[in-house]
């Protein structure tokens, strides 16, 4: 599965942050594979947490304002393990993968959530219902039209 950032996230958001967080030692110029590298783990971190309640197919159906949330948390604990692996942390940036565990967390516990593409989410609706007529918890069977009916079996 991709990651939820990519290193162009990172340096729009964060571009003097990356830079000296991840500059190689000998000579100071960033080192992308570093900040690549600590996204994918950072991804993986991410989808850690939130399979206590998603499976990776929800996931991989999450829509653009969910998405744009995890990108966030994602370029933090991204940043968070860049600067732990050489030794260059800061409270800020301690502060704000903080918040994204904490809120990550939240997602995972029920107490915030996700939104889908899709039946059940914001997207198209399922067997002509209105889009977002299904509420998060609810479940959606979606099968075949029934082989017994009553129509079907009075001629028996």
């Amino acid at each position: 599965m991709a990651a939820f950032a990519t290193l162009t996230d990172v340096l729009a958001r964060y571009p003097s942050e990356a830079t000296i967080l991840a500059a190689d030692e000998t000579s100071r110029v960033r080192d992308d594979s570093r900040i690549e590298a600590a996204l994918d783990d950072g991804s993986a971190e991410v989808r850690a947490i939130l399979a206590a309640r998603y499976t990776r197919d929800e996931l991989a159906r999450i829509d653009d304002d969910s998405r744009a949330a995890l990108r966030i948390y994602t370029t933090d604990i991204a940043l968070y393990r860049v600067a732990l692996s050489f030794g260059r942390s800061n409270e800020r940036v301690k502060e704000r993968y903080d918040v994204a565990i904490a809120r990550l967390q939240a997602i995972a516990k029920g107490s915030a959530a996700l939104t889908f593409d899709g039946p059940g989410g914001r997207g198209s609706g399922a067997a002509g219902e209105p889009a977002g007529a299904v509420s998060p918890n609810e479940a959606i069977v979606i099968a075949n039209d029934r082989v017994l009916t009553r129509d079907r079996l009075r001629g028996w």
